[in-house]
């Protein structure tokens, strides 16, 4: 490839407009088909769509008749610079090398065809390569442990571009490629603001890390104060604590809205998960709400139907009525998800088709064998206190049979079943919402209503657990006027398992985000990385930038100045309730 540059510059001897534009067209096709370190390792898949892009073209795509960038280029340079106000990485567009190669254009009276190619296949590239990332993220979270199956994009980011260049559109086009959905936008803008406080040196100082409660004698009062003002936990015209060696009034108030906003009991203490969210560098902060884009970019097109999205790690669930939901929510609530260490929720996109009242509740093979058995091998009576049974057959009409030991032995060897009857002791409570998966899952009601006072929720065994099914199903059930409010409740005193199927399925979307700008509010709130997921997609990135720097590239903007740490492997069991 040195070669070929080389030749490239010796040919700008050759002054005439046709040669020029011949020799910049070869230098094209060389860099295309080669390998130059100031472009990087280009993928096979991005080496066929250049040749596509440039098939039929004489000349070069961005540039004018004299050889200096056009309106497009000068539009598209400056957008590329911009990634990082996405969460993406500049360095990934070519950004150092465009500025390099911009300045030099402009300043020379006859730029050198290697460098006119050159400029021209870093913007070609970059462009095509940023409208895929900004739509559709730069991981494929499949490679990364998430069970995430979405439809393919049927986008043709190439012609979508040519479009743009012909109706001078560049950033028009870019903008109507983000994910439509209203927490995008609300996210991004956060960014900004973060990366502003992280900026900040009066920020730099932490609160000390020293338990106190209200009313205790606190040295790092001022500290406390600058921080909850910076985070909006405090409203910027309130002034300064009169007595700054005391934590109390409303230094207390700002810390229970920090709490709040961070998944803490909101108690006003400063314990130590609170001092310890209190003391996270703001770097942290910004990393969490870039993984939270890049995350949101891998959403399928959402269409105008109705949406339920739940939030795995905030434990939380909103619908909407419409698409997009960029208003409030017509319905939101709390959810248990499942366990971090062994059953986690999984994340994927799916279709509600069915409403289940008084369901009954096929105890898992995994659960069978490892709780129920062994808790029957102790207490014979346990099958009847819990009101389950042993039936052979499938479905809800199998027949129960005796719990002899011969049927025991048959239920351990799996040639029978174990069901929970419906009732209010079951653990699938009143009302089961289907939306039909390879790993089973489902929402369910339960009877053990008190776990949701917790402010971490992770208890299940995979399935989610909603705080309020009556409500969900009444929003979900909206189209059939047969099943109000009175009916559903009726439905589920009643003596029957019921199945509803919905007129009109509803769009069903798992997600996992830490940082999250809530639609019930509008506020900004941070989560524990319950399942690891955040660190897993922040090594993979990481790896790729380092592909990016071992090409020649740097780049500053966009990137992680800390690491989440190594990411949590589990055994996830996707089993039921």
């Amino acid at each position: 490839m040195v070669a070929i540059l080389v030749v490239l510059v010796q040919s700008s001897s050759l002054t005439t407009p046709q040669t020029s534009a011949v020799d910049v067209r070869a230098g094209i096709q060389a860099l295309i088909d080669g390998r130059d370190p100031a472009l990087g390792a280009l993928t096979r898949e991005e080496r066929a769509e250049l040749d596509e892009w440039y098939h039929g073209r004489d000349s070069p795509v961005w540039l004018d008749a004299s050889g200096r960038p056009d309106r497009n280029a000068r539009d598209a340079v400056a957008l590329l610079g911009s990634a990082a106000d996405d969460g993406l990485d500049p360095a990934d567009y070519y950004q150092s090398l465009l500025g390099r190669l911009t300045s030099a254009l402009q300043a020379q009276p006859s730029p050198r065809p290697a460098e006119l190619a050159c400029f021209d296949v870093a913007v070609s590239s970059g462009m095509l390569r940023y409208l895929r990332h900004l739509h559709a993220g730069r991981v494929d979270p499949r490679t990364i442990g998430f069970r995430f199956s979405v439809p393919a994009d049927r986008h043709e980011f190439a012609v979508l571009l040519r479009a743009a260049l012909a109706d001078h559109r560049i950033i028009e086009t870019a903008e109507g490629l983000q994910p439509s959905l209203g927490r995008y936008g609300e996210l991004r803008a956060v960014l900004a603001r973060y990366r502003a406080l992280a900026a900040d040196p009066a920020l730099e100082a932490l609160p000390p890390a020293v338990r106190a409660r209200p009313g205790d004698a606190y040295e790092g009062a001022d500290v406390l104060y600058r921080r909850l003002v910076a985070f909006g936990d405090l409203s910027a015209g309130v002034p300064a604590p009169p007595n700054s060696a005391r934590y109390a009034g409303m230094l207390v108030d700002g810390v229970k809205r920090f709490q709040v906003r961070h998944g803490l009991e909101p108690d006003g203490v400063l314990g130590k998960s609170t001092l310890a969210a209190l003391r996270t560098p703001i770097a942290r902060r910004v990393r969490q709400i870039e993984l939270a884009l890049e995350r949101l970019r891998w959403l399928p097109h959402l269409g105008h139907e109705r949406l339920i999205f739940l939030n795995i790690p905030m434990f939380r669930l909103w619908a909407w009525d419409a698409m997009p939901p960029s208003g409030v929510p017509s319905i939101g609530m709390d959810v248990i998800v499942g366990r971090a260490l062994n059953t986690q929720t999984p994340v994927f996109v799916e279709e509600m088709r069915e409403v289940i009242f008084r369901p009954y509740w096929n105890v898992p093979p995994s659960i069978l064998r490892h709780e129920v058995l062994p808790m029957i091998e102790r207490d014979p009576d346990y099958l009847r206190r819990e009101d389950m049974e042993i039936v052979r057959g499938p479905g809800d009409d199998a027949r129960p049979v005796d719990a002899t030991d011969q049927n025991l032995a048959a239920l351990r060897q799996r040639a029978l079943r174990l069901r929970q009857r419906p009732g209010p002791r079951n653990a699938l409570g009143l009302i089961k919402f289907v939306f039909p998966n390879e790993l089973n899952v489902y929402m369910h009601g339960t009877p053990a209503q008190a776990l949701f006072s917790r402010s971490r929720r992770d208890f299940s065994h995979g399935c989610v657990r909603v705080e309020d099914p009556v409500t969900l199903a009444e929003w979900a059930l909206a189209d059939q006027r047969e099943w109000g409010r009175d009916e559903i409740l009726a439905a589920t005193t009643g003596s029957q398992s019921i199945r509803v199927k919905l007129t009109r399925p509803i769009q069903v979307v798992l997600f996992y985000t830490t940082a999250a700008v809530m639609p019930d509010d509008g506020t900004l709130r941070f989560a524990e990385d319950i399942y690891g997921h955040d660190a897993r997609l922040d090594e993979a990135l990481a790896a790729r930038a380092r592909v990016v720097t071992a090409a020649g590239q740097s780049s500053t903007i966009g990137r992680s100045s800390w690491t989440m740490g190594r990411w949590r492997r589990s055994t996830s069991l996707w089993l039921e309730k």
